[in-house]
């Protein structure tokens, strides 16, 4: 391998998609020494607001900010994500180059049609990228059953979810005080999302109340945790306890 693999790779259907849902633990994990990484599926040419350059110039501003290590984003066509054996085989290059330890996928519910299939085409291709007699070749138009040029398979250890964008209880949160204020500006990257302007004024919120709501989800989930402000995560194993009096917020 050329480069280190990375310790946790965040998946999202679009650019500012992982700003908003687990960007401040990025960065904390990011400032603990860990390599993370994003990989967009689409390039956001679809969007209301902004245009794909727009959005290409503002993820690179937004990855500084968060201090991630690697960012990419897939030609998956805006507003068509699907859950193709084509699309998976591209998330699937992406987790054998990249090796991560970690995956943070959306959750499998929501408004959004891109974000809930992100979220099982991530998974399944998580499972081809572990056949190890499927080859895939670094070069995206290379793929075969077997070849000494291919990748070699790899699956995340740890799947989890980022559940800020559907209503229901996580199954745990992480502490983002100290990360919040530089989170908030990695998503204030977004000019052309988050400016006021004609287009997409019924949908986008004025650029004044945008702290105010992205500030009351954060203090929300911290207040579940007990810290200030946290992101919201779930996974679907059963979590292991080796010390019961190391076991983190209090009852009552």
């Amino acid at each position: 391998m050329s480069t280190p693999p990375l310790d946790i790779l965040a998946l999202a259907a679009h650019r500012d998609d992982v700003e908003q849902t687990c960007g401040g633990t990025l960065l904390k994990m990011a400032q603990r020494g860990y390599r993370t990484g994003i990989l967009d599926l689409t390039q956001g040419e679809m969007g209301t607001r902004g245009t794909s350059e727009d959005r290409a110039r503002e993820a690179a501003e937004a990855a500084k900010l968060l201090r991630v290590t690697w960012r990419q984003a897939l030609d998956i066509p805006d507003g068509r994500v699907e859950n193709t054996w084509e699309n998976k085989l591209k998330v699937a290059r992406v987790i054998r180059e990249q090796r991560p330890r970690v995956l943070i996928l959306p959750y499998w519910q929501g408004r959004h049609p891109d974000h809930y299939t992100a979220s099982v085409l991530g998974y399944e291709a998580c499972f081809v990228a572990g056949l190890g007699k499927l080859a895939i070749s670094p070069q995206p138009s290379a793929v075969g059953s077997s070849g000494a040029a291919s990748l070699a398979p790899h699956r995340p250890f740890k799947i989890i979810y980022a559940t800020l964008y559907y209503d229901i209880r996580p199954t745990f949160v992480v502490d983002i005080s100290e990360q919040f204020e530089t989170r908030f500006q990695s998503l204030m990257a977004y000019k052309s999302q988050y400016s006021d302007q004609d287009a997409g004024k019924d949908v986008f919120p004025a650029q004044a109340e945008i702290r105010a709501r992205v500030e009351a989800m954060a203090r929300f989930y911290g207040m579940l945790g007990g810290v200030d402000y946290a992101e919201p995560f779930l996974q679907k194993e059963v979590g292991l306890v080796d010390d019961l009096l190391a076991i983190p917020v209090k009852s009552i």
